[in-house]
């Protein structure tokens, strides 16, 4: 059976090397805007849910895995930045905050009618950050297509003060925890 990893993203495609399945990436090409007054952990589900389904449509014999991620700073989605200046803006914003982040995890089997779905919360607080450590940090990382403005993995990690959850890889876009442990329970082998 193939897999394919609904995204586009490097970051995601890297994380599911680590597993040392093989897999091919097919981009779904979906609506992200959300709906009025959509909760961030419905709008996570829902994204995820509907890049399988987009996939699935063509490719009903593979085996579907999606993710999504929703950043959410004292009830506001935080976006990917795309400048400089809004990474600039999106984190003076976070300093001293605690930003969460509800990824989502969506599997589609073939044999299975229904996509299996989970949202997984990690959150970090953020230490006291200056204007220049902001600026430099920006420069260094080139955080532009990371909601939260910030690269975990690389030197992100010195803007925080803590992190909490319980699967640190939801934090970078694809929980491999979470993902192990639902193809486990489906019968699909893991090396």
């Amino acid at each position: 059976m193939n897999t394919i990893l609904a995204s586009s993203s490097p970051y995601r495609k890297q994380l599911l090397s680590r597993l040392n399945i093989p897999f091919t990436c097919i981009s779904p090409d979906i609506d992200e805007t959300p709906e009025p007054n959509e909760a961030p952990i419905f709008l996570a589900a829902r994204l995820s849910r509907n890049k399988a389904a987009a996939i699935h449509a063509s490719h009903p014999d593979s085996l579907i895995i999606a993710s999504d991620q929703v950043a959410v700073r004292n009830d506001t989605i935080l976006g990917k930045p795309g400048t400089e200046e809004n990474a600039i803006s999106q984190l003076q914003q976070s300093s001293g905050q605690t930003v969460k982040f509800l990824t989502s995890l969506c599997l589609q089997i073939p044999d299975h009618e229904e996509p299996i779905v989970r949202v997984i919360p990690y959150q970090v607080k953020f230490r006291k950050l200056s204007e220049d450590e902001i600026i430099r940090y920006v420069k260094a990382d080139n955080p532009l297509n990371c909601a939260g403005s910030f690269k975990w993995e690389k030197l992100g990690i010195s803007l925080f003060e803590k992190m909490e959850g319980s699967d640190p890889t939801a934090l970078e876009g694809l929980p491999l925890i979470t993902l192990c442990e639902l193809l486990r329970e489906n019968r699909r082998e893991i090396p």
